[in-house]
């Protein structure tokens, strides 16, 4: 990471934060409750010749391991520290705040590479190509999630992830027969994402019963911190297992301990929650190095931090569907290149920011 920051280490920079709260566009519900609005502040660090790099530190408070109560304090200490960044980034203080390591990082990148919203530089932000993602149905009533898979067939995707837990066992097991009732595990590919919603006495039949629908995998079936009770259900269960919260403040040599231990089929990337890209291509060695799978997912970001999400993991190659493009949520996201093309998320390298509402 430093050593592609390398052109900032002489500079002299400045920096400064601007707390942007993001507004859903309709309740969604998630395994925190349904949500109406999510925190964020942008991080701006400037250079001496006026370029500015912008970064997102957008925590889910009691999914992120944040406290609400010392993250401005925090962002104020980076802020102050900022020409001593790689400090920063060695002392390991940051590890307890992923989404500011994450923002600091990226807008880090961002003005190293003249501050124009294009870290990674590829056929994808020269709208030559896009990434295929999959489609995701939030959690609430069997009719909402019914409107919401039918809306996203008739948008083109081929992959959809839903979320479970929220309703009883049995409607949701209707949902998914009625889906493959129509279509087959050739012609749609299905995502589970439980949030450890199962108690580990009946994880194991559940998934048994997800197995006859030929689901692709499931995340997170019961909670983090189970690594015994986790490494039993993924060498017994026909549903392959993704592993999400459990990644989830494992640090150092802790992160080859749990995949060692567990094994899972797949891991969840998620950089705003894991620390930044850094440390999510650090996971991506270990877990390849294992013949584990893993895709990268957005959590909840403005299309700022999706942007850069989005075009590192074009050029990671994974041939995966993405768990991308959630950036259409809000009422002030901040408008961008950014766009979607059936179940693919595209640049269109024409079209200009508009970081009004980030920078007022």
């Amino acid at each position: 990471m430093l050593s592609m920051l390398h052109t900032l280490i002489d500079s002299k920079l400045s920096a400064r934060f601007v707390l942007r709260p993001l507004v859903f566009n309709k309740p969604s519900g998630t395994s925190r409750g349904v949500l109406t609005e999510k925190a964020c502040w942008y991080l701006i660090v400037e250079n001496e010749h006026g370029q500015s790099g912008i970064g997102e530190c957008s925590p889910i408070w009691g999914l992120s391991p944040e406290n609400p109560d010392d993250y401005e304090p925090e962002l104020q200490r980076v802020v102050t520290m900022i020409n001593d960044f790689p400090l920063l980034f060695e002392d390991g203080t940051l590890d307890a705040y992923p989404s500011i390591k994450f923002g600091l990082e990226t807008a880090l990148l961002d003005l190293s590479t003249g501050g124009r919203r294009t870290p990674y530089p590829s056929p994808l932000t020269e709208g030559a190509d896009g990434i295929r993602i999959n489609g995701l149905i939030w959690m609430g009533s069997r009719e909402y999630m019914l409107g919401q898979i039918m809306d996203k067939l008739k948008a083109g995707n081929t992959c959809l992830k839903l979320k479970i837990g929220a309703i009883d066992w049995q409607t949701e097991m209707q949902i998914l027969e009625g889906i493959r009732q129509q279509f087959s595990s050739n012609q749609l590919e299905l995502r589970v994402d439980a949030n450890g919603a199962f108690s580990t006495e009946t994880a194991a039949k559940k998934l048994q019963q997800l197995a006859s629908l030929q689901i692709h995998s499931i995340e997170q079936p019961i909670q983090a911190g189970n690594w015994e009770a986790m490494a039993a259900l993924c060498k017994s269960s026909r549903v392959p297992i993704a592993l999400d919260e459990e990644l989830i403040g494992v640090h150092g040599s802790h992160r080859e301990e749990l995949l060692d231990i567990i094994h899972p089929h797949y891991i969840i990337l998620k950089p705003s929650l894991l620390g930044g890209i850094e440390a999510c291509e650090q996971w991506i060695k270990l877990a390849e190095e294992r013949n584990i799978g893993w895709w990268v997912t957005s959590m909840l970001e403005s299309n700022l931090g999706l942007n850069t999400i989005a075009q590192w993991t074009y050029t990671l190659n994974n041939p995966l569907p993405q768990g991308l493009g959630t950036g259409q949520l809000f009422t002030n996201n901040p408008n961008s290149p950014l766009y979607l093309d059936g179940e693919h998320l595209k640049v269109d390298p024409t079209a200009a920011w508009d970081l009004d509402v980030i920078l007022g």
